[in-house]
């Protein structure tokens, strides 16, 4: 056994560097979550924002299968697949009412600009979202990545072996009909998910 990295914890922590500036593909990641019903693992394409320092998954102020997904079964894997591919553990941790006021704002400041509302079917109003949108802050299973504050700190240290972080799916296609899924991918998502041997 090696005591490598599972990945790059460099360009890990570029990619989770966001801002306000950032473009749609490199806040767009992939999360698997466990069926709120079923408890098959579920795969879906979202965009995650960094406020203060935190990570949060959101959207649109409609139902999220995914949402529901987090609310029973909060752990879930956190797919990064600009710059790096990485699938990192990690669990949905509900916000308070503040820190929701903070995170929609901010969301909706960056919704709100030209060049994204052309793609967002228009501007989007800050009390439909506070009712309405689904929001969860991603709470990393890894210590070092909850605590960084920056992509590119010197504080930054290499994750031990062993540190939980999945390897790169065996398979690149989503694991969207567990059915049709490699049996060895959908074993090793649940059992990250706390939901396998």
């Amino acid at each position: 056994m090696t005591d490598s990295p599972e990945y790059d914890y460099d360009a890990v922590a570029r990619a989770l560097d966001i801002g306000p500036d950032s473009s749609r593909a490199e806040r767009t990641i992939d999360i698997t979550t466990l069926g709120a019903r079923t408890g098959a693992p579920r795969r879906v394409e979202v965009w995650f924002h960094r406020v203060d320092g935190r990570w949060y998954v959101t959207g649109m102020p409609v139902p999220r299968n995914w949402y529901a997904n987090v609310r029973a079964n909060p752990r879930f894997i956190v797919h990064l697949k600009h710059g790096v591919t990485a699938d990192l553990p990690a669990t949905a941790a509900p916000v308070d009412e503040p820190t929701r006021r903070r995170v929609i704002t901010a969301v909706l400041e960056l919704q709100n600009r030209p060049d994204v509302a052309a793609r967002v079917s228009g501007r989007q109003e800050l009390d439909e979202w506070l009712a309405h949108s689904p929001l969860v802050e991603i709470v990393f299973d890894d210590e070092p990545l909850r605590t960084a504050t920056s992509a590119r700190s010197e504080q930054y240290a290499r994750p031990p072996a062993g540190s939980g972080v999945l390897r790169q799916a065996r398979s690149s296609r989503p694991v969207e009909d567990p059915l049709q899924a490699d049996q060895v991918d959908v074993v090793e998502i649940a059992c990250a998910l706390g939901g396998g041997r």
